[in-house]
């Protein structure tokens, strides 16, 4: 689903996720153009080799994609435009 190296990368203190036996096991929150972003729902989770991935709508209604490399640590956003 993604393109190696797709998408506006993000520092992992950019990115409130609650982390279990794993990191990242869901999302929160994401800073993004200036502003906080409130995860309202995780429509997807999934691996990829050396990532973890999610898609998420949040509280303003918009979809975004979130993956997470673990070999760079960090993350790549990409909003999802439906149509």
């Amino acid at each position: 689903m993604n393109e190696e190296g797709a998408g506006i990368p993000l520092e992992p203190d950019k990115v409130v996720c609650r982390s279990e036996h794993t990191y990242a096991t869901t999302l929160h929150r994401f800073y993004w153009e200036g502003q906080w972003h409130q995860v309202w729902e995780v429509r997807q989770a999934w691996r990829e080799p050396g990532e973890r991935c999610f898609q998420v709508l949040t509280d303003e209604g918009r979809l975004f994609q979130l993956c997470y490399s673990e070999a760079e640590d960090r993350w790549r956003l990409t909003e999802v435009v439906e149509g």
